[in-house]
């Protein structure tokens, strides 16, 4: 098995290599002078399997062109198999014709890569108007979770936590995290004015005076959403706010979360960041474990 990057999610790739006694060799990426795409493999991936692990952040349009010439490329060269481990994987969000006009960037991502990979694996991906990756793909897709690793997390380190879901399409990870560590859980409701203005209600009351607030989303883009999340949770009189998120994408930065009242970031390193304290490397090794006996 060779494990290989395009240059997004390195730490990850060097420790799957490593657990699974894999060949890591990662590839050249480069330009021609005129501007024109150049990538080379390192190692002989003749009927071998080839892992390609790519996040899709950041740079996810370089990303998701750099992983389809690199799988047609290994391809070419004789791969028994080509997987992509795709931690975080972009243009999900995009997943109907909101307006006239638009493009379903999920369908189109998913359509070209289904054409030079065999299967695909990722975490938690955004799947609110989808059943599963089969409505995207038309090859093998695997979605792990991060629930179990966020569980344990708060379990580890957070006590008497309340669980909310900052929107509605999060409860879910809200709900099944509080499930799994017995804890209360409750869901705000989101009315949005714009991609930076949101305003949020609580739904399902649950005190908080004086209790750990835990906000779980899955992916926190702007922010907007986890602060006014905490600006209603510091107004019913919650002690610490923390945010968790299993994909951060932090495109305006973190200073607005903390001037929200939100005590600690914590993200999974499914992009890396500086609050990454879930590592997410076990979930893909075990599935990877089994592609490899496979």
């Amino acid at each position: 098995m060779i494990i290989t990057t395009c240059g997004n999610s390195v730490k990850i790739a060097k420790v799957l290599a490593k657990k699974l006694h894999a060949t890591y060799s990662p590839l050249i990426l480069s330009s021609f002078p005129d501007g024109d795409f150049y990538l080379k493999f390192n190692v002989d991936v003749k009927g071998k399997k080839t892992v390609l692990v790519q996040s899709f952040q950041p740079h996810p349009n370089a990303s998701l062109f750099n992983t389809i010439m690199a799988a047609e490329t290994a391809r070419d060269l004789g791969a028994k198999k080509i997987i992509v481990v795709a931690p975080y994987l972009a243009f999900m969000r995009q997943d109907k014709r909101f307006n006239p006009g638009e493009a379903i960037n999920s369908k189109i991502m998913g359509k070209h890569l289904s054409v030079c990979i065999d299967n695909i694996i990722t975490i938690d991906p955004h799947l609110h108007r989808y059943k599963s990756l089969r409505d995207v793909f038309q090859v093998s897709g695997k979605a792990l979770t991060a629930n179990p690793l966020i569980a344990e997390y708060i379990k580890k380190k957070i006590k008497h936590p309340v669980i909310i879901g900052p929107d509605w399409e999060s409860y879910q990870w809200a709900e099944e995290v509080a499930g799994r560590i017995g804890a209360e859980a409750s869901c705000l409701e989101k009315t949005r004015f714009s991609s930076r203005k949101v305003k949020v209600k609580i739904i399902k009351a649950v005190p908080l005076q004086g209790r750990n607030c835990v906000l779980i989303d899955d992916i926190i883009s702007t922010g907007n959403t986890m602060a006014a999340a905490a600006k209603k949770a510091k107004s019913l009189g919650a002690k610490t706010i923390t945010a968790i998120g299993i994909h951060g994408l932090f495109v305006d930065g973190v200073q607005k979360l903390y001037k929200s009242g939100i005590t600690k970031i914590v993200t999974t390193n499914c992009i890396e960041h500086p609050t990454n304290e879930i590592d997410v490397t076990p979930l893909l090794f075990e599935e990877l474990k089994k592609e490899k006996k496979n």
